[in-house]
């Protein structure tokens, strides 16, 4: 009997080990992304953290990357350092500063002009917790970077996604989005400005924002994918504003060292967003760690506020208004 027990347990050992070792092999890294060549991405934020980690590993495998940043010469400093590793790397810059509206515009004109198609758009760019500042229209400067501007840029390209190879928008959001609310009363936060807060409403906009996007898209019967990541808990660039409060600072100079994952792996989410061929548009990618904030990309559940069609629908409407930017669906087809 004892030692049927321990062949038992032996065996139950093995099982799981044969498991977590399947496991391990299953987790996703930038390795596994298909070959790119022929397909044209737009990333926003490019020069810096997560985007140049997405334009890096995309350029690897052959895509052609259109780097969107808001100051040229450390997009022109970001190519320099990737072709120093990817001689063959195919990038291009091109400026746009994504809190202006009026610089949106003139970015998604331009590329209009030069290319017939985009395949994929990562909406990457992001300012965190900064002074109450308004931006060029007058618009809360966190609303107007992380999902204004990003809103924009999705319907003014969005006839160009429509005819590209596989065509995603790819919004990136925050594990902050749970946090959060829409302060639809004060949206510039005249009222009341809390930096976190605002940053957080921003990232619950993008969710918001991406899975309404699916919807409307689905309706349409438009090629087009609209996918959701988040990185997890990422040293990444974004300032680190003394407004947020002195211990904000001082926890992450410590924290981030010790306790988050490098941008390489806090870009994988968008990078399997952007290209793992099993994604399906209205999905939600981010890290399979602890509380979602390391780890290898899997599919995640947004909050129920992100959720909500009806605080999309007024969202959706209300962007539309702040950008005057109206969205360009097909026709369904009627079976």
């Amino acid at each position: 009997m004892l030692e049927l027990a321990l062949r038992r347990k032996l065996t139950l050992s093995a099982t799981q080990g044969n498991l977590c070792h399947m496991k391990q092999q299953q987790r996703w890294t930038a390795a596994q992304i298909p070959d790119q060549h022929g397909r044209v991405f737009v990333v926003t934020g490019a020069n810096s953290g997560l985007g140049l980690e997405t334009t890096r590993a995309l350029a690897r495998r052959g895509g052609h990357v259109i780097l969107a940043v808001r100051d040229e010469r450390r997009g022109r400093q970001a190519v320099a350092q990737i072709t120093a590793q990817q001689p063959g790397a195919n990038l291009e810059v091109r400026r746009v500063d994504m809190s202006d509206l009026n610089s949106v515009r003139a970015f998604a004109d331009r590329l209009r002009a030069d290319l017939p198609r985009v395949d994929v758009l990562v909406n990457n760019a992001g300012v965190l917790a900064p002074p109450r500042t308004l931006s060029p229209q007058g618009h809360e400067l966190q609303f107007a970077c992380n999902h204004l501007g990003h809103f924009a840029l999705t319907g003014l390209l969005l006839d160009l996604l429509a005819v590209g190879r596989d065509p995603r928008v790819v919004t990136v959001s925050s594990v902050n989005h749970r946090q959060a609310r829409m302060r639809f009363d004060d949206i510039t936060g005249e009222r009341g400005y809390s930096p976190m807060a605002f940053y957080n409403q921003s990232k619950l906009a993008n969710a918001l924002f991406g899975l309404e996007l699916h919807r409307r898209l689905t309706r349409a019967g438009s090629p087009v994918r609209s996918v959701l990541a988040h990185p997890g808990y990422t040293a990444t660039t974004l300032p680190q504003s003394g407004s947020v409060g002195l211990w904000r600072v001082v926890l992450g100079r410590i924290g981030n060292p010790l306790f988050a994952q490098a941008p390489a792996q806090g870009a994988l989410p968008q990078l399997y967003a952007a290209t793992h061929p099993g994604v399906e548009g209205g999905e939600f990618i981010g890290p399979d760690g602890l509380a979602e904030l390391r780890g290898a990309p899997k599919r995640v559940r947004p909050s129920s506020t992100a959720s909500d069609p009806e605080i999309a629908r007024r969202l959706w409407e209300l962007s539309e208004r702040l950008t005057d930017v109206r969205f360009a669906f097909p026709t369904p087809v009627e079976s």
